[in-house]
């Protein structure tokens, strides 16, 4: 049985529209880019700034402070505190995660990190902890 070319258009442009509204109903949502001035500045702000900045006691032992960005990433005088695309290995994540000793958790002698705020923290850093 021999098919009319013509007849062939409707067939291959709905087999097309279907497999592209199924591959866009499968993917998985773009993930929303992070802030470091929107979303991370003001988590620093409310837990780690009074610490960390000129004559606070965690600048005083490690260097770091945490009231800019440029302060962020020139780290402390140990060391880089984050890498950018590797939250995991970032010595921030560390501390505020717990998974460093207890006795220097971040923030110190403070409730610890809402996990809405690491997890901002952790996505800011996987994507490359950039300046915007």
């Amino acid at each position: 049985m021999a098919i009319h070319p013509r007849s062939r258009f409707p067939a291959i442009a709905l087999l097309s529209l279907a497999a592209l509204l199924a591959a866009s109903c499968s993917s998985t949502p773009q993930q929303r880019q992070v802030s470091f001035q929107h979303d991370v500045q003001p988590i620093l702000q409310k837990n780690c700034v009074s610490c960390h900045q000129p004559g606070g006691i965690g600048y005083e032992r490690s260097g770091v402070d945490l009231r800019s960005y440029q302060g962020v990433m020139k780290g402390t005088k140990y060391g880089a505190v984050v890498e950018p695309r590797h939250a995991y290995t970032s010595n921030l994540m560390v501390l505020v995660e717990g998974r460093a000793d207890p006795s220097i958790r971040m923030p110190y002698h403070k409730q610890a990190l809402v996990q809405a705020d690491i997890d901002t923290l952790r996505e800011w850093i996987n994507q490359g902890a950039k300046d915007n």
